[in-house]
């Protein structure tokens, strides 16, 4: 089987992992591609996502690098099983990597949080909201692309509607409430949407407000996915110029510290519902 020439972010994590585990046993990729009866090319090909790798073998290799996180190892063999289709397969050929990564990575998380200071949360978007954003990229994308890419965006958001939901806790800047994209109806239905979403089990909004003294570090959207172990927590990053996801020790440290920060500085869930009300009225 030839290597893939794209892995997902997903099978690039998994050989992110494995390549940690083997740098810290010591061992060079020479050394490991011995260790499973192949060569120095089949554990770059493992380690760059470019080739699968069996759940046995991670297993194999893990013994080796005698790697003790047990807990670790088996989310790893339980990444490496994985063999289903998501939904947004659909859209490979029609859509940038990155936007499906997004899509994955929320659909396999334990939990989710987000950080935004200018606009509302992706999975908290109503359809005219985010027909508001796309219509204001500059340049204009043409009206087949904008609607492919917002009813991805919207497709996205039905995670939080699934049997078992991930938990998901929005942190919203005051700034991206009063923005009035679209115009004053839209930001109202999108007001109303944000209230009526948290009275969802899972979900949490919570609002930064404009009298909060301190810094908050956010100038671009931040979305920090759970793993099922803390090791394999991701954090995301969008931008005008496109995303990257972030997976190195310091920076989930980083971001966690983030995190912590705006906890302090956001008003609680009931509060911030009311100021959302609020706001609402004045518009």
């Amino acid at each position: 089987m030839p290597p893939r020439s794209n892995p997902t972010a997903r099978q690039a994590r998994l050989g992110a992992e494995l390549r940690k585990l083997r740098e810290a046993a010591g061992f060079t990729t020479k050394e490991a591609g011995a260790l499973l009866g192949g060569n120095q090319a089949q554990i770059s090909h493992i380690e760059a996502g470019r080739w699968g790798v069996s759940a046995t073998r991670v297993r194999q290799l893990a013994t080796h690098y005698e790697a003790s996180n047990t807990q670790l190892v088996d989310a790893l063999c339980a990444m490496a099983e994985e063999r289903g289709k998501g939904w947004w397969e659909d859209y490979r050929s029609a859509l940038a990597p990155g936007f499906l990564d997004v899509a994955e990575l929320e659909h396999q998380a334990t939990y989710l949080r987000s950080l935004q200071t200018v606009t509302i949360p992706g999975l908290l978007q109503t359809a005219d909201y985010v027909w508001a954003i796309h219509n204001g990229r500059v340049p204009r994308l043409p009206a087949a692309v904008t609607e492919l890419r917002a009813e991805f965006r919207l497709k996205r958001s039905r995670i939080l509607e699934r049997d078992t939901p991930p938990p998901f806790e929005a942190f919203i800047h005051e700034a991206a409430l009063r923005m009035r994209f679209g115009g004053r109806e839209v930001t109202r239905a999108q007001l109303r949407h944000l209230r009526d979403v948290s009275d969802r089990r899972t979900v949490t909004v919570r609002v930064i407000p404009f009298t909060y003294e301190g810094f908050i570090e956010a100038t671009q959207p931040v979305l920090y996915a759970g793993g099922p172990v803390d090791e394999l927590d991701t954090v995301r990053l969008d931008s005008a110029l496109g995303g990257r996801s972030l997976y190195a020790d310091t920076a989930l440290r980083k971001y966690r510290a983030q995190f912590e920060v705006a906890e302090q500085a956001a008003l609680g869930a009931e509060a911030s519902l009311q100021l959302i009300r609020d706001i609402e009225k004045e518009l």
